[in-house]
């Protein structure tokens, strides 16, 4: 029998098999359409993000059954898209940099990422260009090279730039050799001191919207869509989130206002301010990482000496592709995995790579961390125990190219044994084929610190649950350095 892309995903996430009954779909003609099976992936890992909120709301508020979960195909396609349909008073934010596109090389194509000031210029650097120089100047010292070496090179360099690749090009590629012997969502127990979580989460209180989180305490160290996503779907569900940034790094008002709704943001140095952190540290329930992989070590804060200091704290990370194979220590984004992993040429055309009409990998491994994070705590109320949770871009791109349409399995065909339950679990819809003509069902206004705000309602949507963020997002960093 087959098995759905949301059973397979629930699976991953250990999940009982008999709550996917809670899940009814609104299928919407025209959401997200793409040469490969994008509504199928966002479908899936929202809808899985939101049978876990509804699971641990009915355990900590003590229901005899869990809330019914709607995944409703406009939704999901308006919120994988809520940085096009952000705007601050009126204005549409700015998009990729003049220098993050498709340039033609000597034998092909790369893709540059340059939105951040030190990304363009270690760029720049590597190609030796001027630092002023514009797009054409690049476009002509990029036409004398081989896309491999431009990789290469800007790598080399500290900069971002991956040759297009063929999808049998990545299939043969030792990265993703590396990413088919890892499950789409890695779950292991994290042992701490003494093994136990001393925070116990109180029942939730009755009236009001069910939020599964609350009281919650999620330490954001993430940037750039994927864990920003991830952790804004917590505060959505009654987090307390705080994201942390360094002093030195720079970041885009625009995409912190898209990702910063429900959150508060502050600015630590990890070296100067290292006892406010480690305060923080010592009383959060979560911590989310979404920097490059080994970058925090240095800082005695990799993901396993996070989870062996913090009794029962859940630890999830997010890269781009994973911690592990010879690129697991790179740097790297939505865009550029799509090129890397065969996305770009599938969806383009003999004359020109494409893109899929979301940033979905960014967009679906958010939600499906803020679903594996909604999980451990789950698992945790009963065993007290916490959990180290990964996932990595590459790692999505290779189930929306393969598992999803291979039988929905996650990453590779699932053993049709007899009796398995996921494998009868099937995706039942409410509406036929209802047509996704305009977003504005989902799209809505309010006022905040950084002005009069239009952005995508969350798609995440179970009965009795929040219809939106309890704030709007407020200016990056200024925020103290204490949990509300």
């Amino acid at each position: 029998m087959t098995r759905t892309p949301m059973a397979a995903v629930w699976k991953d996430l250990g999940g009982d098999p008999a709550l996917l009954s809670r899940i009814s779909t609104v299928t919407r003609a025209g959401a997200l359409e793409s040469a490969l099976p994008v509504r199928e992936l966002a479908r899936a890992c929202v809808g899985a993000c939101a049978l876990a909120a509804a699971e641990l709301g009915a355990r900590r508020a003590g229901l005899a059954r869990v809330p019914g979960v709607t995944v409703d195909d406009g939704a999901v396609a308006t919120a994988f898209v809520s940085e096009r349909h952000l705007r601050i008073d009126g204005r549409a934010p700015v998009g990729f940099a003049p220098l993050s596109r498709f340039w033609r090389t000597a034998d092909g194509w790369v893709r540059t990422h340059a939105n951040y000031p030190h990304h363009r210029a270690r760029l720049l650097d590597a190609l030796g260009a001027a630092a002023g120089a514009g797009a054409e100047d690049v476009a002509a010292l990029l036409a004398e090279r081989s896309a491999r070496e431009v990789e290469e090179t800007v790598y080399g360099a500290g900069g971002l730039a991956v040759a297009l690749r063929a999808p049998e090009e990545w299939a043969a590629h030792e990265q993703r050799l590396a990413l088919a012997r890892r499950p789409l969502i890695e779950r292991t127990g994290a042992a701490g001191p003494s093994g136990t979580c001393p925070r116990a989460l109180p029942p939730l209180p009755d009236g009001g919207p069910l939020l599964p989180a609350a009281g919650v305490r999620v330490l954001d160290l993430t940037r750039v869509i994927a864990g920003p996503v991830a952790t804004r779907t917590l505060a959505l569900l009654g987090a307390d989130v705080l994201r942390v940034d360094g002093p030195r790094l720079p970041e885009d008002p625009d995409a912190h206002a898209d990702t910063g709704f429900g959150k508060r943001s502050t600015v630590l140095d990890l070296t100067a301010d290292r006892p406010a952190f480690e305060e923080l540290l010592a009383s959060a329930d979560v911590v989310v990482t979404g920097y490059r992989p080994g970058s925090l070590d240095r800082f005695g804060l990799s993901p396993e000496a996070l989870a062996e200091r913090v009794p029962g704290l859940v630890v999830a990370q997010v890269s781009a592709w994973g911690t592990y194979g010879p690129w697991g220590g790179r740097r790297g984004f939505d865009s550029l995995v799509q090129v890397a992993t065969g996305i770009a040429a599938t969806e383009g055309s003999p004359e020109r790579p494409g893109a899929l009409p979301a940033q979905a990998l960014d967009h679906g491994t958010g939600y499906l961390l803020a679903a594996a994070v909604l999980r451990a705590l789950t698992e945790r109320t009963g065993s007290g125990r916490g959990q180290l949770v990964r996932l990595a871009l590459a790692r999505t791109a290779m189930w929306l190219t393969d598992g999803i349409t291979r039988r929905g399995a996650v990453g590779s065909v699932p053993d049709p044994s007899a009796g398995d339950p996921y494998d009868a679990a099937g995706e039942p819809s409410d509406a036929a084929g209802e047509p996704y003509d305009r977003p504005d069902a989902w799209l809505v206004e309010r006022a905040g610190p950084p002005g009069l705000i239009g952005y995508a309602l969350p798609p995440v949507s179970f009965t009795g649950g929040p219809a939106d963020w309890s704030r709007p997002p407020g200016r990056w960093g200024t925020d103290p350095a204490r949990w509300a």
